[in-house]
């Protein structure tokens, strides 16, 4: 049985979803908030997500370039052709405006379904670094690395976001559920041991640090792999 997560704070149209999904032998797992959402998906591993854009705390659009390796349909009000267009570039599957048809939205989960194209889930790879979500593990080639439940979560959100520079504020926002005793003070510190570490299995920096910014993977990393 295929597992959809409906990420929609609208409780008539998530209500809507999860029996029309039912009914049709998906089982369906509900989330109400973008944060919520990305809590879920460090546990469980659904094969396709139905996702929302207007969503409180974090909105649809800030957690999509984080979802990996799973198919994501948008299904939003929004409507406009640019919008579309960016988020399917972003990294959607397909876009799906509301009101929608039943019958087209199911043909639209089917089609994702046995697409069978996605990367492989539960795992996020960036060069030589490997990055299990199910296991908390992570590797540099054929090194595994040991670190602690906070420099885990600084380098799970750095590698979702690959090309981007995560600012200080978003990472102690994005990790604050796992490591809610991070502090801006503490994470410089916590930075610090984890590109020690990766360092110490790989030879060379994966982490780096954009001056008065934040932190980033390294390009170098990537090509290396």
């Amino acid at each position: 049985m295929s597992k959809i997560l409906v990420i929609d704070d609208d409780l008539h149209i998530g209500n809507l979803l999860e029996e029309l999904l039912t009914a049709s032998g998906y089982q369906v797992t509900r989330a109400y908030s973008g944060t919520e959402a990305l809590l879920l998906l460090d546990t469980c591993c659904p094969d396709l997500i139905l996702l929302d854009l207007m969503l409180p705390g974090l909105s649809g659009e800030e957690i999509l370039p984080q979802i990996e390796g799973i198919p994501v349909i948008v299904v939003s009000a929004k409507a406009g052709i640019d919008q579309k267009v960016d988020l399917l570039l972003g990294g959607a599957a397909d876009y799906v405006t509301k009101p929608f048809d039943t019958k087209e939205l199911l043909a639209r989960v089917a089609v994702q379904l046995r697409g069978g194209s996605h990367r492989e889930k539960n795992r996020l790879t960036y060069g030589s670094l490997s990055l299990r979500t199910d296991t908390h593990s992570v590797s540099v080639g054929e090194s595994q690395v040991h670190l602690t439940p906070t420099e885990y979560a600084i380098l799970r959100q750095l590698m979702r976001n690959p090309s981007q520079v995560l600012t200080k504020s978003q990472l102690l926002d994005r990790i604050s559920l796992d490591t809610p005793d991070c502090t801006e003070s503490s994470l410089k510190i916590h930075v610090s041991n984890l590109r020690k570490k990766l360092r110490a299995a790989g030879g060379r920096d994966y982490v780096e640090a954009v001056w008065g910014i934040g932190f980033k993977l390294s390009e170098g990393t990537r090509e290396s792999g």
